[in-house]
């Protein structure tokens, strides 16, 4: 174990702010504390089904210490480290827009923070047993979920999206049961754990629950810290105790989160459950719950089973709940900004950092140096001809690379095709696309590749361009269930094809193209590939 005992810990975290003077997992509500102290839950046979590299070699491990059994005895939770100190946050949040008072960590446990040798990386393992903040729940999670969270934490870091990272995924050797789709069916399933890796786990709902307690010295103390662990650039220059601090951080947290929305729209990412305890104020994806990717692009699409009704985690809606939930966090931190206005500047300043970054993204998937005014109409138009039938959002940005301004002059197939036709792979439904539909479609590739004309782009650098924010392989929602299908059964392969394709999701792969293909007809209303629960 000489390995992993020499990861580095320094556990800024629990050393420097007060704890919940009760431990153990007994279920309480606390004051006067962030954190609570409590262990992982032993397991009866934990095997090491993935691990992450890149993710190791943040922390400072190598691949012969991943294999080892060690490995799999300390991120499945059965063994705790001499140096670690585990602990469960305390924090609230907004959930589907309601107070929901104290939330917390309620099956997340932090082992504690790791200096590896690109700074300071927070180690949590989620599925690890009970904490005093999981209510009436076991605090543990299924192979399901878990496979899930661990292939999008790295599919989303290689797709250049912020986010959260998974260093590991083991199965537990135990049953967990689970009502999948809350209709009184519940079933036992294979128990897993997922480690995840990030610089911090700080939430919007951290400063919301010191907000609501009313305890605005532990507020302050807890700003300063996290000023201080997380954002120590702001200080250059700058006391601790400079009255413009606040207003400074919440610009900062404000433009993030702006960054992090507009790659979410970028790849077709819905997040599914953006209430503010899911909030990083690292602008981090964070909570890799009833996710989905857009497949037909379908601006109102949820995955979330529970948010069927009222979608207010709709992908088109993702930019307006981060302002929303970001208003939430302004009301928390007032006390330390004193007046209103500025905090209110900076939420209107939200708007123009994502107008840009959405304006950005867009002129890069087109291919364009920039977007101007003029180009209103050509989005608009790219809006609604998206939704004239089910087009699938990945395969048409990528196919677009394929069409030229030449075959505005000539028909380099010798078929009489339009641009439309070399899209059609693009189209769940072909035969939709006649008639006026086909007309209007193709109409506004003519009017693309008239822009792209006018761009006057050499070819091979606007194929390297375009390819390079297009992905070509995502983790479609359907691909991540056929490897929880075939993990379920005894077989991790296809949890490892998927890891590998992933890490180069921009590259065209030998072989792969079964990973890069739209959606099947039998995924449509599977569950697990079209709605997702909560459940995990």
């Amino acid at each position: 174990m000489a390995g992993l005992s020499a990861l580095a810990f320094d556990n800024r975290f629990t050393r420097e702010l007060p704890a919940d003077p009760i431990t153990g997992s007994a279920r309480r509500q606390i004051r006067g504390a962030l954190y609570s102290r409590v262990s992982p839950t032993p397991v009866v046979a934990p095997e090491l089904l993935a691990y992450a590299i890149e993710v190791a070699e943040l922390i400072g491990l190598s691949e012969r210490d991943c294999a080892s059994d060690a490995f799999a005895q300390v991120f499945s939770g059965n063994r705790v480290l001499a140096d670690m100190d585990p602990h469960a946050t305390c924090y609230g949040g907004h959930q589907f827009g309601n107070w929901a008072g104290q939330l917390g960590d309620g099956r997340a446990i932090n082992l504690g923070e790791v200096i590896g040798p690109d700074g300071r990386q927070t180690l949590q393992l989620k599925g690890a047993g009970p904490t005093p903040y999981a209510r009436t729940a076991d605090g543990l999670a299924v192979l399901r979920s878990s496979v899930r969270e661990f292939l999008c934490s790295e599919a989303m870091h290689h797709l250049g999206v912020p986010t959260t990272r998974a260093l590991s995924l083991a199965l537990t050797g135990e049953r967990v049961v689970r009502d999948i789709l809350y209709d009184g069916h519940p079933a036992p399933e294979p128990g897993a754990v997922v480690c995840r890796v990030a610089p911090s786990f700080t939430r919007f709902g951290h400063f919301q629950m010191l907000a609501a307690r009313g305890e605005a010295d532990l507020l302050r103390a807890f700003f300063d810290y996290t000023v201080a662990a997380d954002f120590p650039h702001l200080l250059d220059g700058r006391s601790a105790d400079d009255a413009k601090l606040p207003l400074a951080w919440f610009t900062e947290v404000c433009e993030r989160t702006a960054a992090m929305v507009a790659h979410w729209m970028r790849v077709g990412f819905v997040h599914g459950v953006m209430n503010t305890d899911n909030m990083s104020v690292l602008g981090l994806t964070i909570d890799y719950g009833p996710y989905g990717w857009l497949e037909d692009y379908d601006p109102n699409w949820t995955p979330n089973t529970t948010d069927a009704a009222g979608r207010r985690y709709r992908f088109a809606h993702q930019p307006a709940i981060a302002q929303w939930n970001l208003l939430q966090l302004a009301n928390a931190i007032y006390p330390l900004v004193g007046e209103a206005p500025p905090l209110e500047q900076a939420l209107k300043d939200f708007e123009v950092s994502y107008m840009a970054h959405w304006r950005a993204m867009m002129s890069a998937k087109l291919g364009f140096a920039s977007l101007t005014e003029a180009d209103t109409p050509l989005l608009d138009e790219l809006d609604a001809v998206l939704q004239l039938t089910e087009t699938d959002m990945t395969l048409f940005y990528r196919a677009l690379v394929d069409l030229s301004p030449d075959q505005l002059d000539q028909d380099p197939l010798g078929d009489g095709a339009g641009p439309v036709d070399r899209l059609m792979h693009a189209y769940y439904r072909p035969d939709e696309v006649a008639g006026e539909r086909r007309e209007r479609i193709d109409a506004w590739l003519r009017a693309y590749l008239m822009r792209t004309r006018q761009e006057g782009r050499p070819a091979d650098e606007r194929r390297v361009a375009m390819n390079a924010v297009n992905p070509k392989y995502v983790l479609r929602n359907y691909l991540a269930q056929l490897a929880i299908d075939k993990a379920e059964a005894g077989d991790p392969s296809l949890i490892h094809e998927l890891q590998d394709v992933l890490r180069r999701p921009y590259t065209e792969q030998s072989g792969k193209d079964q990973f890069a293909e739209k959606r099947p007809e039998w995924a449509r209303t599977r569950v697990g590939c079209s709605q997702l629960s909560c459940s995990s």
